[in-house]
């Protein structure tokens, strides 16, 4: 359904009529004005005059509201395009729909600088409307008062519209290329922050810079490109423009000369090709009109993105909480990340994932949750596709803590989302909690937390909610040996029942599961108890390598 003009937009839409009608109107207004003055009759001067007046200022009422309108129609716009955009990225979901597409700074780019481009599409089409309206209505008005007139300024139209055509073909293209290599800036930007401590700890500063710089020479002659067409459409406009005005104000001189025109026909006729060859100079709201297709395209490729399937069906009363995975297969293009995984964790049980960096732990917890969606295969969770289920019901079903995670909301208490005392004291949270400045209703932009202290807030949010299927993917890798100790023993008895998967870094932890998945290069090498797979050389060295790992 199509949004309501909102305010400024309808004020902008009424306006620029006006003005346009009024601009046109003020030649012959300027017209009768003059004969009457030659004429020297006095009242009909001075109705002259009163109507000159009024054209006046109704036109200038007209333009001072299109010029509030704009800017406010325009923001007013960009605001719920971004949030139609946001919307439709949560929509997308987190399960690989955005596999293959921009990356996070890309998406940041789109969202931020795309769609300010793309809000301004309707104020910068109206006005190049009006303008285009002004300009021909300014060509009629020559016509009505001569043919000749009309037909000295038809001269300049045919070079007109090939100018007007080659800078927006040129102007587009440009446009649309500054916006991708901004985006492309902004991505690397954000992979370069996101390893800061990386890149320091390397010494690879001047290297990091250089890469991610390395697009500004596109850049600059993206934009070099953009100003050389303008600046070329402008000159060739002026001289244009000159010329048209030339030969209309020559013809009209010659038809006054021959008694064809009166005087105030002149005026008239002076301004109405001034107002018909702005038709040629419109180079800026052209140019706005460019940059807002430019950003709309960009935001159009994401919003064409088919958002995540949505089930609607409900978990059986009663279920412990199975999980099995069928077939279950992750891709990269035609690069097989994961699987074909067949694995079945029984309700209760607890299933600890070992195998080296890039083996495919992470990406095989997402599934359950629907973090990530198998190319093949399924995922089950007491019998029921966890893409069947709908969007509350699996968000109850399977609960998540990660190494780093996000704290949404204004203050800790709404980060936490329903957890309480007894959560963050299973968590070992509640020390530092009474430490914070205002407690549990500090705000987030206030908190100053370690990775340990952050882990723990996570671990709080999770136990608050009734999850069959606990996964922690990292979930205490900041805590030290004691504080891990004290957290693992409290989510024993917090998730006593649940069905658990832990990805394990420390032979302790494995040790602890019921069973084991070692995986290896995407593929499920074992499927065992921990004390079974000891037995492996191989097995021990993954978990010699997941523990240095984590360890650094």
């Amino acid at each position: 359904m199509p949004r309501r003009p909102d305010g400024p937009t309808l004020a902008l839409g009424l306006a620029l009529p006006v003005e346009a009608a009024t601009t046109l109107a003020l030649p012959a207004a300027l017209a009768g004005a003059v004969d009457a003055v030659l004429a020297g009759a006095g009242r009909s001067a001075t109705g002259a005059f009163a109507l000159l007046a009024l054209t006046v200022g109704t036109a200038a009422a007209a333009n001072a509201t299109a010029a509030a309108a704009g800017p406010a129609g325009a923001a007013d716009a960009t605001a719920a395009l971004r949030g139609r955009l946001v919307r439709h990225l949560l929509d997308l979901g987190p399960g690989g729909r955005l596999r293959g597409g921009p990356p996070p700074g890309d998406l940041a780019a789109r969202l931020v600088g795309s769609a300010g481009d793309a809000g301004g599409r309707l104020p910068a089409g109206l006005g190049a409307v009006g303008a285009l309206f002004t300009s021909v209505g300014a060509i009629v008005g020559l016509g009505v008062l001569s043919p000749w007139l009309a037909l000295a300024f038809f001269a300049g139209v045919v070079p007109g519209v090939v100018l007007i055509r080659l800078f927006l073909r040129d102007a587009g293209s440009a446009f649309a290329r500054y916006q991708e290599v901004q985006a492309e800036l902004a991505a690397r930007l954000t992979g370069a922050l996101t390893g800061l401590r990386s890149i320091h700890a390397a010494g690879a500063e001047e290297r990091e810079a250089a890469r991610v710089l390395a697009p500004l020479p596109d850049l600059s002659a993206a934009g070099h490109a953009l100003w050389t067409a303008q600046r070329r459409t402008a000159w060739q406009a002026t001289l244009l423009i000159a010329a048209v005005e030339i030969a209309v104000l020559t013809t009209a001189g010659v038809l006054l000369a021959d008694g064809a025109l009166a005087p105030g026909d002149l005026a008239a006729a002076a301004g109405w090709a001034a107002l018909g060859a702005g038709l040629f100079e419109q180079v800026e709201s052209l140019a706005g009109v460019a940059h807002a297709r430019a950003g709309r395209a960009r935001v159009d490729a994401l919003l064409a993105l088919p958002p995540a399937p949505v089930g609607a069906a409900t978990l059986p009363v009663g279920g412990t909480g199975e999980l099995a995975f069928r077939g279950a297969v992750v891709r990269d293009g035609d690069r097989v990340l994961l699987g074909p995984i067949d694995l079945t964790v029984p309700g209760g049980h607890t299933l600890a994932l070992v195998g080296r960096s890039g083996s495919g732990k992470s990406l095989l917890a997402a599934l359950a949750g629907r973090l990530r969606d198998p190319d093949e295969g399924a995922v089950l969770i007491d019998g029921v596709p966890v893409d069947e289920l709908a969007p509350d019901e699996l968000r109850n079903a399977v609960g998540y803590a990660f190494e780093r995670p996000a704290l949404v909301g204004g203050t800790v208490r709404d980060a936490l989302a329903g957890a309480g005392e007894a959560e963050a004291g299973a968590a070992r949270a509640d020390g530092f909690l009474r430490r914070l400045p205002r407690g549990w209703d500090t705000p987030l932009d206030e908190l100053r937390l370690s990775g340990g202290e952050l882990q723990r807030l996570g671990l709080a949010r999770l136990l608050a909610r009734p999850a069959r299927v606990v996964v922690l993917d990292d979930a205490t890798s900041g805590l030290d040996l004691a504080t891990e100790y004290q957290v693992t023993e409290a989510l024993d008895r917090a998730t006593l029942g649940r069905t658990r998967i832990v990805i394990a870094h420390r032979a302790t932890v494995a040790a602890r599961a019921n069973l084991v998945a070692w995986l290896e290069n995407g593929r499920l090498r074992a499927l065992a108890p921990h004390t079974a797979l000891l037995a492996h050389p191989d097995y021990r060295a993954a978990l010699s390598d997941t523990a240095l790992q984590a360890a650094a």
